[in-house]
């Protein structure tokens, strides 16, 4: 049974104390704690800890250095954000545009193109509910002005509701021989349809533990993607073996940036966040020895 009592934050500052971690007055770990929970800083101060079990912290763990990994994450997120909305809005464009001259403006209602009936139910389902709840005119004005359409309203209005998560699952369900599931590969760089979808479904994963102010630093990640062996574009020499470490997922996001933006500035901001928090570990998400390096990295 769970018996744990909340604590003050006093107390919480003295128990942190007690077990190792150094806190001087001027680390404002009062103010700090009364806006961050301790709960969720304890993720970033749990690999200063030699003694897991009893919470006992390594000599010279200070606080003002799980201050730093909270906001090196902060800004991390912040940063990938940033560019998966680039991703977003470039897969939302070309599945509208291929798709809709492939078929029609209502292709993604169309099961016959699709593998897994049941999950495009799930999808359509979804996309429902957001078209019922939002309170975009365009949608509002296209539902008045057609109250005898029953179908959804074309794809360049309704995959604008739509999340990048559904996006993914929409394009990874579509039968493999839809044309335009290659088209949009190639246009990625994917070479084709075997690819792309799991790239898409890390990167939606990433972006969801982005938007709920997720842990991504030193995190596992479940799942891994597929590697070309022989992309067409400028890759890394050392594949990351480390699937579960994120920097094998960033890798994927510049090479598609890459594509979508070429002249973009990922490569500085990422290599700036670890010169501006030089505590933090690049290891801790699998990040290869001078990363900046390689040929992704290079292309700006």
């Amino acid at each position: 049974m769970f018996t744990k009592k909340a604590f003050t934050i006093e107390a919480q500052i003295s128990q942190l104390k007690e077990r190792g971690l150094i806190i001087n007055n001027q680390d404002n770990a009062q103010h700090y704690l009364s806006h961050i929970s301790y709960y969720r800083l304890g993720e970033y101060w749990f690999s200063m800890q030699e003694d897991k079990e009893n919470h006992l912290f390594k000599p010279n763990s200070r606080f003002p250095d799980v201050i730093a990994l909270y906001n090196f994450d902060r800004e991390l997120r912040i940063l990938l954000f940033d560019i998966i909305e680039k991703i977003e809005i470039s897969l939302r464009t070309k599945l509208i545009y291929h798709l809709s001259h492939e078929f029609d403006a209502w292709w993604f209602q169309n099961f016959e193109i699709f593998i897994d009936s049941k999950a495009l139910v799930k999808t359509l389902a979804s996309l429902e509910e957001e078209l019922e709840r939002t309170k975009e005119v365009t949608i509002k004005n296209h539902f008045k002005k057609h109250k005898d359409d029953l179908r959804f309203p074309p794809s360049w209005k309704s995959l604008e509701q739509t999340s990048f998560g559904a996006l993914s699952k929409l394009y990874g369900n579509l039968k493999n021989n839809v044309k335009s599931k290659d088209t949009i590969a190639i246009e990625f760089g994917a070479v084709n349809h075997t690819y792309l979808p799991s790239w898409l479904q890390s990167i939606a994963q990433i972006r969801n533990l982005c938007a709920h102010h997720s842990r991504l630093w030193n995190k596992n990640l479940p799942g891994a993607p597929k590697l070309l062996t022989k992309p067409p574009f400028a890759w890394v020499n050392d594949v990351p073996g480390q699937f579960q470490k994120l920097y094998v997922h960033l890798c994927i996001m510049k090479y598609l940036i890459n594509i979508i933006q070429p002249e973009n500035n990922f490569t500085n901001r990422l290599n700036d966040l670890f010169v501006k928090y030089p505590n933090v570990d690049p290891d801790a998400l699998g990040m290869k020895p001078k990363w900046q390096d390689e040929e992704l990295w290079k292309v700006t």
